[in-house]
């Protein structure tokens, strides 16, 4: 299959990039979630540091979707998760 460049960018590009962000944030999660695990079992205390991003990344993925839709209700969840994920990290980060 021949490419083609284009000078610029339509909805189709838009539609890759948005894609391929969101499948990015979805393995980076995935890896969290089974890292935030591990370090559980082990009895490693890096599972707070871990599960803060779990909170952030979710919290991101809220705030994509108030870009994009603009419903208040993504923005104010995005904003309480994000919050719980900046404790953690603190917590973490304060107490190792």
């Amino acid at each position: 299959m021949k490419t083609y460049n284009r000078p610029y960018k339509d909805e189709r590009d838009q539609e890759i990039q948005t894609k391929s962000e969101s499948h990015a944030l979805e393995f980076v999660v995935a890896a969290t979630q089974i890292l935030t695990i591990l370090c559980l079992f082990k009895g490693n205390p890096a599972w707070k540091g871990s599960l803060s991003l779990l909170f952030i990344g979710a919290a991101a993925k809220l705030f994509y979707k108030y870009k994009n839709y603009e419903e208040k209700p993504y923005l104010y969840v995005g904003i309480g998760v994000g919050i719980i994920g900046i404790a953690l990290m603190l917590w973490f980060g304060i107490t190792g």
